[in-house]
């Protein structure tokens, strides 16, 4: 089984800069913007996001997460997953620019999910997609508006994100 590193530290972090950037640019500001990672990564990556942006724009943005384990399709077929908590900042999501940030996109159904986890928390005014890794394969019509990478991939390999948050360092492989 042969396993090759993608993206390493720097390059994890240059991602995330541009993104931040882009973030910026297409909201037109840091205003009414809120960040919700979907863990467990995502959550990590929000974070580093919402610093980023503060550093940039010199304005907190509010950082939070949004589990969407019970809004799964695919609960019969996965192993049992514990739901993780959902914590949306103290201002809340309506009439706010969620976006939703995730480790790495594959068919799209953790982002559907999210979208019903979503609804059920409020009504924001528009929702954004921020992807550290965009690897193809969408089985839903769900494209990301932020991409750090995009890695053409086959079906039957597996794109592993690690972060120092969670796993001591900060890589991205593919492998078998």
């Amino acid at each position: 089984m042969s396993t090759r590193t993608v993206l390493q530290q720097a390059d994890i972090s240059r991602a995330l800069t541009r993104i931040a950037h882009e973030i910026l640019e297409s909201n037109r500001g840091a205003a009414d913007l809120v960040l919700l990672g979907i863990p467990t990564r995502g959550v990590a990556l929000a974070r580093r996001l919402g610093d980023l942006i503060a550093s940039i724009a010199q304005v907190d943005v509010p950082v939070g997460s949004l589990d969407v384990t019970l809004f799964r399709d695919d609960l019969a077929s996965q192993p049992t997953r514990s739901p993780r908590p959902t914590e949306i900042p103290a201002g809340g999501i309506e009439n706010k620019t969620v976006v939703l940030v995730d480790d790495v996109l594959f068919s799209g159904r953790s982002i559907r999910a999210a979208l019903d986890a979503l609804g059920a928390v409020g009504r924001p005014a528009a929702v954004r997609l921020a992807i550290l890794i965009d690897r193809g394969h969408r089985e839903l019509p769900i494209r990301p508006d932020f991409v750090g990478k995009n890695i053409p991939s086959a079906r039957s390999e597996r794109v592993n994100v690690r972060l120092s948050e969670y796993d001591g360092a900060d890589e991205v492989t593919i492998g078998e």
